[in-house]
């Protein structure tokens, strides 16, 4: 029988995995991954990770390897217009650093932030198993059977559901969720362009959605557009002139002219909250139990917070003694992580419906909150601590750069 199965193998599965395995190396943990191995390798978007999560990435020995390929952000500035106003007034600007030598986020490939993960699993002897998924879930009172695709059943004290927003073992356990659509989708692609940024990442906040322009190495940037569905579909669709057209449009010319590199993708943009984050023998972790709009750029580090709580939680109950499995062992995580993330859903929620509207009175009403924090040096240092993961309370120890 083993410890502990993982079922999805991107970078929270993995950092699950590496965690637990390094903090408690006898605990027998693998790896479920319903992808061919090489898929990873495919991905070309990027990913902002937060001060705290980098911390967490340092203990657990890959950090040192993903740094050479980021880019830290120094810098941020926040914007609302229209896509025809000629000039954007810069409402807010942020400083980057949350203490000495330290930004506030790196932007990371995500390619690399896997490969760095799957060395360490390699390491530690965590063995991954691709192209199998799983069909079945049946959880006892001291162990669960997993049903794979290739009709094997593997035994386990407990299951980690990292599968994804449509997480299927979530549905497997019953465990119900509150989830609405935004009619919006996020066109995520690489720009190069002619001005280095500087390190500096722009949030301008158009009529149809926020427009997030992510400072990449060399003079590269990713982008994450938001725009209504339809709209959406339909630049994705067009030819590549169309589509850069647009694309300047929005960018404005502030580093001259650009050109897309590589692919470019849609995705429908929803907010997704399990109703609860562990069942008997099952903890759901990453988007399996949220999945919130990109506006703040949380989504990827929510689950970075939810791998240090839930590798405590297992940890420790094991050097206790206790069944890593027992429902009200994994009640621990879920009483640390579900406030925390339902918080961060309502304010992306609201910071969406608040900003991704041209009407009148809200404008000049958001406008003017935002010139009121851009006088107050202390509630942006707040703010920046707040996004940057340093200011959290009770956090769990990987994430303020303790081994477990």
């Amino acid at each position: 029988m083993l410890d502990m199965l993982i079922v999805g193998g991107g970078y929270v599965g993995l950092s699950v995995a590496v965690a637990t395995k390094q903090a408690a190396p006898h605990l027998s943990v693998e790896v479920i991954e319903a992808a061919p191995e090489s898929v990873w390798q495919k991905d070309e978007r990027a990913s902002a990770i937060i001060a705290a999560a980098t911390r967490m990435l340092e203990v657990l020995g890959v950090w040192d390897e993903i740094l050479p390929h980021s880019q830290p952000i120094t810098s941020m500035i926040v914007t609302d217009s229209r896509t025809s106003d000629p000039v954007r007034p810069v409402f807010l600007t942020f400083d980057g650093e949350v203490e000495e030598g330290r930004p506030f986020a790196h932007m990371v490939p995500n390619v690399e932030m896997v490969r760095a993960l799957r060395g360490a699993c390699e390491r530690l002897g965590i063995t991954i198993r691709h192209g199998v998924s799983a069909t079945g879930f049946a959880a006892g009172p001291h162990s669960a059977n997993l049903t794979l695709s290739n009709g094997e059943v593997l035994e386990t004290k407990l299951v980690v559901a990292c599968d994804g927003v449509r997480s299927k073992l979530r549905d497997m356990a019953g465990i119900k969720t509150v989830r609405w659509d935004y009619g919006q989708s996020g066109i995520v692609t690489t720009v190069e362009h002619e001005r280095p940024h500087n390190g500096c990442a722009e949030e301008h906040f158009l009529p149809s959605g926020p427009f997030a322009i992510l400072p990449l190495t060399g003079n590269r940037s990713s982008l994450v557009w938001t725009e209504r569905t339809g709209d959406a579909d339909r630049l994705v669709a067009s030819d590549d002139l169309i589509f850069e057209e647009e694309l300047q449009r929005r960018f404005g010319r502030k580093l001259g002219a650009i050109t897309v590199v590589g692919g470019r993708k849609a995705f429908p943009l929803g907010l997704t909250l399990s109703r609860a984050f562990v069942a008997p023998r099952l903890a759901l972790a990453g988007d399996a139990a949220h999945g919130i709009h990109p506006i703040s750029g949380q989504g990827l580090n929510l689950g970075f917070k939810d791998v240090a709580a839930l590798a405590e939680t297992i940890v420790e109950a094991d050097r206790l003694g206790l069944d890593i499995g027992a429902v009200h062992i994994l009640e621990r995580y879920q009483s640390w992580r579900r406030f925390d993330t339902f918080r961060m859903g309502v304010t992306t929620d609201v910071l969406n419906r608040l900003f991704s509207n041209d009407i009148a009175p809200i404008r000049i009403a958001r406008d003017f909150g935002l010139g009121v924090v851009e006088r107050l040096p202390k509630l942006k240092s707040y703010f920046i601590g707040e996004a940057a993961g340093t200011k959290a309370k009770n956090s769990p120890r990987l994430l303020m750069g303790e081994t477990i």
